[in-house]
């Protein structure tokens, strides 16, 4: 024990702080109280980097570390977003027998014939503004939240519990298959824990119970099982990430590159074979698992609750709010009405460019400009909520990009929207956030970019 303390002393002590830090995060924290927040929140971060920092090639005790800081949060009624009353209630109504797509919470609560326990206090906590929206999580979530309600339907806590569960388990496989990846690249392991260890992932999805963790789970599978050549498995594990959130969609058409030029080895006609055979698979695996769901009804309603994240919600936009001021200067209103539906063709046109224009045949290049493609669209989005950015997070781990670690940090400023009762952003702090990671992302563009240069001319 001494011995112990002799050589990991610094270690202990910031992995203590750390654990004492997540637990006042866990159960002291009011979310409206942004100066404690920010407080915690910079500590963790930097305690957190000077635990990688001291242990760099400690694989087994920072992935230990990691899971035992994951374990303060089981008990733990999310403060900081109240969307699990959702997955709650969607996984009770699915139990009971009832298609959560094809009706709403507030019409249940108001006919007062809700099937479900607790059906007042889901209702409650979810919000009249998401109990008046139908749902719009794909089936591998449906699938999550009716794992909640198999075991704890009559219990939040006990819901919380298995859904928290679930998704502990997500990063643990996470874990396991990126360092498979990151040996594969030759990228040193350690990198893993840039999102393992980070405190943005450990508190906004295993604190906050959001499913961002399963589906990177899936994504970095199938990165993992095309790097080894299995590329039918890969889309199988692409489409059930689709299924557990859509924004992998994105992703498809960077895959051309990937099978067109990297497989060069083998005839043209048969690299073509083998990417409409990826892309085959992805969409009808996909459709299988929404069949269960599927309806005229279901299509509207899916598709209701889609457009609304285009032509209604704003919240920590950039360039979108940039778009929004001028045209209450030259307009007078706000135009998210005719913005949201041109910024979605905008993002396309970017993929495309990607998926063509750039290099990006071996998988290093794959996961780059998928990273590139994924904060486009968030950079172009009306909409960002702080557990969008665990994706390109969990990308920048195999790429030579660590804006997007800042921006897991800056995202923070966000939530000083709830210092308002009414939820009122304070927009001083959105441009703080962007600056920076704008700043930091244009200068790793350029030093990227002159690093390649240099390269290609002396090779």
């Amino acid at each position: 024990m001494v011995r112990l303390w002799k050589y990991h002393k610094f270690s202990i002590i910031f992995t203590v702080v750390c654990a004492l830090f997540y637990w006042n995060f866990a159960y002291r924290l009011d979310r409206i109280d942004f100066l404690k927040m920010f407080g915690l929140w910079t500590g963790l971060f930097f305690l957190s980097y000077k635990i990688v920092q001291t242990n760099p090639n400690s694989i087994k005790l920072l992935a230990s570390i990691a899971l035992g800081f994951r374990i303060i949060f089981l008990f733990a009624i999310p403060n900081l977003s109240q969307d699990f009353y959702r997955f709650i209630w969607d996984g009770r109504m699915l139990l009971e027998g009832f298609n959560p797509y094809l009706s709403l919470p507030e019409i249940w609560i108001a006919q007062g014939s809700a099937p479900i326990a607790q059906a007042q206090e889901l209702y409650e906590g979810m919000g009249t503004l998401n109990g008046s929206h139908y749902t719009n999580y794909p089936p591998v979530s449906q699938f999550c939240y009716l794992i909640a309600g198999i075991f704890a339907g009559k219990s939040i806590l006990g819901s919380v519990v298995v859904m928290r569960f679930l998704i502990i388990l997500a990063d643990i496989g996470t874990f396991f298959f990126g360092r498979k990846l990151l040996r594969l690249l030759q990228i040193p392991e350690n990198r893993i824990f840039w999102y393992i260890l980070n405190p943005f992932v450990i508190l906004e999805l295993t604190g906050n119970l959001h499913f961002e963790s399963v589906m990177i789970f899936f994504i970095i599978w199938s990165l993992y099982l095309l790097q080894k050549g299995y590329w039918y498995w890969a889309a199988i594990a692409l489409a059930l990430s689709v299924s557990v959130k859509l924004i992998p969609l994105l992703f498809l058409p960077l895959f051309f590159q990937k099978f067109i030029v990297d497989f060069d080895k083998i005839s043209l006609k048969y690299r073509f074979l083998k990417l409409i055979g990826f892309y085959s698979i992805v969409i009808i695996t996909t459709v299988v698992l929404f069949a269960p769901f599927l309806s005229l009804e279901f299509i509207s309603n899916f598709g209701k609750t889609i457009g609304l994240w285009f032509q209604n919600f704003e919240f920590n936009a950039s360039i979108y709010y940039i778009i929004r001021w001028i045209g209450y200067q030259t307009i007078g209103w706000n135009i998210i009405g005719t913005v949201g539906k041109i910024l979605p063709l905008i993002v396309i046109g970017i993929l495309l460019l990607l998926t063509f224009l750039r290099k990006n045949k071996s998988s290093a290049q794959l996961i780059t400009v998928m990273m590139v493609g994924i904060c486009s669209y968030y950079f172009l989005s009306t909409t960002v909520h702080p557990w969008y950015l665990a994706v390109p997070l969990a990308l920048c781990v195999f790429t030579k990009y660590k804006f997007p670690i800042w921006w897991s940090f800056v995202i923070i400023f966000s939530y000083t929207a709830y210092i308002h009762p009414d939820f009122k952003e304070n927009l001083w702090f959105v441009a703080l956030e962007y600056s920076v990671v704008f700043g930091i992302f244009i200068s790793e563009v350029f030093k990227n970019t002159k690093i390649v240069s240099l390269k290609s001319i002396y090779t």
